[in-house]
């Protein structure tokens, strides 16, 4: 029997010569085209009159017959109707591959969604809302279903591997369509990486000394490390970093090297700060403090200046928020370096690490915002791939000053490299799509997401207040929080995270208007029939939320005239 798996390039050329034929062309030429992703195009010039849909991008999802040399030998006269008809065929074929129709839509077309890859939603995470399983799909996902067999008399009484997995795919085309509560960018397309999944790709060592073990990605790592330390501003040969498995993994290692330069020194966060942090404080056994933060989330700068004035004896280590975890809250390191400037701290004696998970790919982008890069005092950044970039498994980057790692470093014979990193082996994979999607995107495409994404969380605020909901949106951010709804069943639907009282909705390049009306409407359905959440305490996060300091059209203030007031 033939495998159904095949390379992604090799289906694509078979289907590529299979169009060519029924349109009585060539596989070379003018007959066909690559736009910039890598996808075969048919030229209109072939077909002038044929729909746009047919002379989109044809998926080849099915495999060719072993008799594929009897179609080369067809008339190379074949009519555009024999054409039309062989398509409308292949159309009525089962499709191996379900993620995503034969014909890549524009995704600019769709409204509120500007993205820059006009066929960069892969499988359609920035269409409608998908239905849910029935329940024979759902059953295909039980424990009993997915459970491994240990004999064939075991496997007899459960489903085929294809129709599970047919399941799951429906299930996570489910999941992404109402994807709103936590910071993925699910827009991505990286269908000219498949190819490469067969290879066991291993990074394993440091990203700047190859070892001994040649199947790895190397090269694409340390470019995707040129472009954020160009990014943050870091001079040349003054920077050091890795692909990291997530943003919790680059917080691991930021403080750990300030823990290697300051072994006695005090770490000192924020409460609203990414559990990462203080998980870094326990294992290293750092001495830490949780400092209070202002209603918005932005650490309290008093409570921060006064903690360390307390402990004048010992160095400040300093984990800036960019970003918080619920609020999206942006620390003002202007203000933090001006607090140890006031109370006389040296630069040796101070080391900042700075939590970008998700802002930190936004802020540079952002017209106006303030700078948070390497020309100022701060030590490390690390920042997630999988959240603003998009990519299909989790990971991210941490960058450094080079002088710090030399901290870490040990010559590993084995590997004949050094261990700089957390991990040992390291996904090789994970760097080559942060590669292939800085590439594709660039700078302009990147900062339309950000525009995409800061724009349309405003048009969620709005659509909220309107609505008579208590929400907020923190400057810079696409964060918006909001009560917590009554009703459980709404926030699994929509996945919200939520914190004791309130939730929130981060607005990602997937998040669309159309969505968003939906969501809205939901919502005060959900309030019609539920009620409205009051807060649980004094100060509890819903009662934060209706404070005045925040500003905007919660508390509705009252502007009145200058030359009438005063």
């Amino acid at each position: 029997m033939r495998p159904i798996i095949q390379s992604a390039s090799r289906v694509a050329s078979r289907a590529a010569r299979r169009r060519s034929i029924v349109l009585g062309g060539t596989a070379s030429g003018s007959s066909s085209h690559c736009s910039s992703n890598g996808a075969h195009l048919v030229h209109r010039s072939v077909l002038p009159n044929a729909p746009a849909a047919f002379v989109a991008r044809f998926k080849a999802s099915v495999p060719l017959p072993d008799d594929e040399e009897a179609h080369v030998d067809a008339p190379a006269s074949a009519s555009v109707e024999s054409a039309a008809e062989s398509l409308a065929q292949h159309e009525a074929e089962p499709h191996l591959d379900n993620n995503t129709s034969d014909t890549i839509k524009d995704y600019t077309a769709k409204a509120g969604t500007p993205s820059p890859w006009a066929v960069f939603d892969a499988w359609g995470a920035g269409e409608g809302i998908v239905d849910p399983l029935n329940a024979e799909e759902e059953s295909m996902l039980s424990p009993e279903m997915v459970r491994i067999p240990t004999s064939e008399e075991d496997r007899s009484g459960i489903p085929d591997e294809s129709d599970i997995l047919s399941s799951y795919d429906k299930l996570l085309k489910r999941k992404s369509s109402v994807h709103f509560g936590y910071p993925y960018n699910l827009m991505y397309n990286h269908e000219e990486l498949y190819e490469f999944m067969k290879y066991s790709i291993n990074n394993l060592g440091d990203p700047f000394i190859t070892s001994n073990y040649g199947v790895h990605s190397r090269q694409f790592e340390c470019s995707v490390i040129d472009f954020f330390a160009n990014l943050w501003k870091m001079p040349p040969d003054s920077y050091w970093g890795y692909v990291t498995t997530c943003g919790t993994e680059g917080n691991l290692h930021g403080i750990l090297l300030a823990r290697e330069c300051h072994p006695d020194g005090i770490l000192y966060s924020s409460r609203e700060t990414h559990y990462s942090i203080f998980k870094a404080a326990r294992y290293y056994r750092m001495d830490a403090k949780a400092i209070p933060t202002l209603p918005m989330g932005e650490i309290d700068y008093d409570a921060l200046q006064a903690e360390i004035a307390k402990n004048r004896d010992r160095p400040v280590i300093i984990n800036v928020n960019i970003g918080t975890t619920v609020k999206g809250a942006v620390d003002n390191l202007d203000r933090i370096l001006r607090i140890l400037k006031t109370l006389g701290i040296p630069r040796e004696r101070f080391h900042i690490h700075c939590d970008g998970a998700l802002f930190a790919m936004m802020m540079p982008f952002v017209d106006w915002a303030p700078e948070v890069s390497f020309r100022k005092p701060i030590d490390s950044i690390a920042v997630s791939g999988h959240k603003m970039l998009g990519c299909p498994m989790p990971c991210g980057i941490a960058i450094s000053r080079k002088e710090h790692v030399k901290k870490v470093e040990q010559r590993i014979d084995y590997l004949n490299s050094v261990d700089t990193t957390i991990m040992g082996s390291r996904n090789g994979q994970a760097a080559l799509y942060l590669w292939y999607s800085l590439r594709k995107k660039g700078l302009a495409g990147i900062k339309r997401d950000v525009v995409h994404c800061i724009e349309t969380a405003q048009f969620l605020r709005d659509k909220l207040t309107e609505a008579g909901l208590t929400c907020r949106l923190n400057d810079l951010s696409s964060t918006v929080v909001l009560e917590r709804p009554m009703d459980d069943k709404f926030i699994k639907r929509w996945q919200l995270a939520c914190e004791e009282d309130i939730a929130h909705v981060v607005v990602m390049p997937n998040v669309t208007k159309l969505k968003i009306d939906k969501f809205v409407e939901e919502l005060v359905e959900c309030k019609e029939e539920h009620g409205r959440t009051k807060p649980v305490r004094e100060d509890s996060p819903l009662a934060k939320l209706q404070c005045s300091s925040w500003g905007g059209n919660y508390v509705a203030p009252s502007v009145g005239d200058f030359k009438e007031d005063f």
